[in-house]
C-alpha cells in the first residue's frame, strides 16, 4: 500500500522533474548521488515512472526461476509442480501489482509471457500450444485482470472499514456528496472518480475507483470478503475466457 502511495506522489511530481537537481546532493556530511531508478519494498521506481525497470527485473527473475523448476519437473507430480510455481513465480507477479495499473499493453504483455510459460510448464505443453485453454484449465487470470482483482479487493476492504484509515479517506462514495444524494445514482455503490486531464497520470492515480465502478452491483454488495473474492474471481474468469 505504501508503494501505491509513493507511485501516485511520483506521478504528481513529473511536471516539476526539470527542477530537480541532477548532480550530487549534500545531506549533512553525506553526498547523495541521484539515480535513474530506486528500489522501495521490492518495487523498482523509475525517475519518470514508466515502471519498465521493475517489469524488466521481474520478468528476468521469474524466467530464471522457471528454468530452475524445469530441471526438476519430471521428478515431481503435477500438483506439487503447480504449488511450486504458484509460490515462487505467481506470487512475485502478484506482489504490489496494483502499482502496474495503467501501464501500456506492451509492458503487460511481457509479464503475461511469464504466466504463459508457467502454464505450459505446469501442464507439460509445448511452445506452439495455444495459451488460452491452458490458462482456463488452471484457472489463472491474465495480467490485466489480476491487477483489477487486487484493486477491487483493496477498495472492498476500504468500503467495509477493514483497510488502513489513510486508504479509507481516499475513497469517496457518491452517497457522501451532498449535491448528489437526491440523484438516482445515490442509491448505487459507485465511487467518485475525479476528472483528470491526462490519462497517463491522472487516470492511473484513480484506477481503483474506476475498477470498482466497472463491477456489477451484485458483486460490490457481497456480504463478506470471502464471498466477494469468489464472485470477483468468477467475474474476471468469464471476462478472460468467454
Amino acid at each position: 500500500m505504501y508503494v501505491i502511495c509513493m507511485k501516485i506522489l511520483y506521478r504528481c511530481a513529473l511536471s516539476r522533474r526539470h527542477q530537480f537537481p541532477t548532480d550530487q546532493l549534500a545531506v549533512g556530511s553525506v553526498q547523495v548521488t541521484t539515480a535513474a531508478s530506486v528500489r522501495d519494498l521490492g518495487v523498482y521506481l523509475d525517475s519518470n515512472m514508466p515502471m519498465r525497470s521493475h517489469v524488466t527485473r521481474l520478468v528476468f527473475t521469474c524466467f530464471g526461476i522457471l528454468r530452475r523448476i524445469r530441471s526438476i519437473r519430471r521428478s515431481i507430480p503435477r500438483s506439487t509442480l503447480s504449488t511450486i510455481i504458484s509460490s515462487f513465480v505467481m506470487s512475485k507477479l502478484d506482489y504490489c501489482n496494483v502499482a502496474l495499473a495503467g501501464l501500456p499493453s506492451c509492458d503487460l504483455d511481457r509479464l503475461q509471457s511469464v504466466i504463459n510459460a508457467a502454464a505450459r510448464l505446469t501442464v507439460g505443453g509445448q511452445r506452439h500450444d495455444h495459451n488460452t485453454p491452458l490458462l482456463a484449465d488452471l484457472h489463472w487470470l491474465c495480467i490485466p485482470q489480476r491487477i483489477q482483482y487486487k484493486l477491487c479487493v483493496l477498495v472492498y476492504q476500504c468500503v467495509q472499514g477493514s483497510a488502513p484509515s489513510y486508504l479509507q479517506n481516499a475513497i469517496c462514495p457518491i452517497t457522501s456528496v451532498e449535491s448528489r444524494r437526491r440523484l438516482r445514482s445515490a442509491s448505487s455503490t459507485d465511487l467518485i472518480v475525479p476528472a483528470t486531464r491526462r490519462t497517463t497520470m491522472g487516470d492511473c492515480a484513480f484506477a481503483a475507483p474506476r475498477a470498482w465502478n466497472s463491477l456489477p452491483d451484485m458483486i460490490r454488495r457481497s456480504p463478506s470478503l470471502a464471498v466477494f473474492k469468489r464472485s470477483l474471481k468468477n467475474h474476471f474468469y468469464i471476462q478472460c475466457f468467454y
